[in-house]
């Protein structure tokens, strides 16, 4: 199960904590769970593989992936695997075989034992750092060995993975993720990932509410919403003369009178007046 830490989300994440459990549920529904994500694993140097072809014994064969990627088949002699997911390992010795050797071969791949790959967490999570995986991992599962996000955590997740003479960069949306359980957004995290957790936006609220100070505010924030993380409206609170004091740049804009839903901007300040009636 994976465990996300209730108060260590940002206020948009923090309503997905209640589904987090539905959609573990729904990942491995989905997925096919475990089996899953391991025929999606990519091969590495230290990973054992089992392979059987059917109605030959003889080429059944257990063996160790070597540092430089390849391992060693009956018949076919040394065959480069590295960065393969069983899938196209699974396709690549099917069609060896068949290219001379054996008529319609039917082979399985499993991986017998997993490698540990390194995996390196920075940004806004409790445990920051390097991580050891064995076996394949989620990015949800990733954040739990993380010990979860931190209070100031924010609505995106940045992974870069190398490729082949470049870097890859995707971007998984945490609002979608863990509210709305998108698990399209639950990415297989590989060997040499480094995944970065966003800041929230922070704004200031200040002046009639229960406890002035800074709160994060993502995308979706509202007036309300940041004043209901402020511990809401003192009993002398004007909630209808409420103000925006908004940077332009260097230029200081105050939008007056404000609705409740209006919506809030990174570095905005929220001023709740006195009423004098």
């Amino acid at each position: 199960m994976i465990l996300l830490r209730g108060k260590s989300l940002s206020c948009r994440l923090l309503a997905g904590c209640k589904n987090l459990i539905a959609l573990c549920a729904a990942l491995l529904v989905f997925s096919g769970g475990y089996i899953a994500l391991a025929q999606d694993y990519l091969v590495g140097p230290g990973d054992v593989l089992s392979i059987t072809v059917y109605d030959n014994d003889d080429l059944k064969t257990k063996v160790r992936v070597s540092s430089d990627g390849a391992i060693v088949m009956p018949l076919l002699g040394q065959v480069n695997v590295n960065k393969l997911s069983i899938s196209a390992i699974t396709e690549k010795i099917t069609g060896l075989l068949a290219d001379g050797y054996i008529v319609n071969p039917q082979v399985n791949v499993f991986v017998d034992e997993f490698r540990s790959k390194k995996v390196v967490v920075l940004g806004n999570v409790n445990k920051p750092g390097l991580i050891e995986l064995s076996g394949p991992t989620t990015f949800l599962e990733l954040i739990s060995k993380a010990g979860g996000f931190d209070k100031d955590a924010g609505d995106t997740a940045t992974i870069k993975r190398k490729g082949t003479g470049q870097e890859n960069v995707i971007v998984i949306n945490l609002i979608s993720l863990v509210r709305g359980g998108d698990l399209t957004q639950n990415m297989q995290i590989n060997d040499e990932d480094t995944v970065y957790i966003t800041r929230a936006g922070m704004c200031y609220v200040t002046g009639e509410v229960g406890t002035p100070g800074t709160y994060p505010c993502g995308e979706g924030a509202t007036v309300l919403k940041l004043v209901a993380l402020a511990k809401g409206f003192t009993g002398k609170a004007s909630k209808s003369g409420i103000d925006i004091v908004r940077m332009d740049g260097d230029k200081k804009n105050i939008i007056k009178d404000v609705s409740l839903d209006t919506p809030v901007r990174h570095n905005d300040v929220i001023v709740v007046p006195e009423s004098f009636f």
